[in-house]
């Protein structure tokens, strides 16, 4: 069984294209887990009208502590062998879970398979840039720059979070940036080349238009990353190179703009 995780804050106006998409999937054997972490709109009240026509469906509200916590508390409950997240304002296709759960059969020594996506901004479909075009195997290289793996696509074994943890709560963003790199570090991935969601953007509520400045927080996650046991002699190296350039980047910027905060951080982590 799948254990289908949808963490959610103030997304009422989105949440239930992403339900749809979830009870609509074409592999029906999951519970879908609603992890409302603090909402103050009206997404209650409507999950638990939902409740009452669909039993694979929980829903658990707890006090606002941000997406890896929400995520975090998921996986905690989850009763099923293989986890899947989706953002509340993505959208599934049709046979996104069918897809996956094949092609981990059929790959009994990959522990997390991802996929293409669409991207809608303002309501039209855009391509991609060629730095953002994912891939499979060992891909932990192009996890250096930027979140080579969108969350909403995954399907993983939730054996492989006992191994190397789970989201970090300390991070308000790019704490999928940090798992990916802990996980590709250590092992190959899968890949599904074919789209399996429709991702949306441009809206206020993301997080990624809230912060500025993410690159620190992927420097935070390569520090912590740099000083693991597991990591081997080749991707340490790749991993102090592109550690060095997006400090070194970074620095500049705060200095240009006199950010003495943001330099006191750095100084902290470096």
């Amino acid at each position: 069984m799948i254990s289908i995780i949808i963490p959610t804050y103030n997304r009422c106006a989105y949440l239930f294209r992403a339900i749809e998409s979830v009870l609509s999937q074409t592999y029906q054997d999951f519970e879908l887990l609603i992890i409302d972490d603090g909402s103050t709109d009206d997404t209650e009240k409507h999950v638990r009208d939902l409740i009452k026509e669909n039993k694979k469906i929980k829903y658990i509200k707890t006090p606002n502590r941000g997406v890896s916590a929400a995520r975090n508390l998921g996986l905690s409950i989850a009763t099923g062998e293989l986890i899947s997240f989706l953002d509340s304002d993505d959208e599934w296709l049709p046979d996104k879970l069918k897809v996956q759960v094949d092609f981990l059969q059929n790959n009994q020594d990959l522990s997390l398979v991802h996929g293409d996506e669409i991207w809608i901004r303002k309501g039209k479909r855009v391509n991609q840039k060629k730095i953002h075009k994912k891939s499979g195997g060992n891909i932990f290289s192009q996890c250096l720059d930027l979140c080579a793996i969108s969350p909403s696509t995954v399907l993983i074994r939730k054996e492989l979070f006992q191994e190397v943890g789970h989201f970090r709560e300390d991070f308000p963003v790019c704490e999928d940036y940090d798992l990916w790199l802990r996980i590709t570090s250590r092992y190959q991935v899968g890949f599904i080349p074919s789209p399996l969601i429709l991702k949306y953007g441009g809206h206020d509520g993301q997080l990624s238009n809230k912060y500025i400045g993410m690159d620190y927080w992927r420097i935070k996650a390569m520090s912590s990353l740099l000083n693991s046991s597991s990591l081997n002699s080749t991707y340490k190296e790749l991993l102090q190179e592109k550690l060095n350039y997006k400090t070194k980047i970074l620095k500049a910027g705060a200095l240009k703009h006199r950010n003495a905060d943001l330099l006191s951080k750095l100084e902290k982590l470096c």
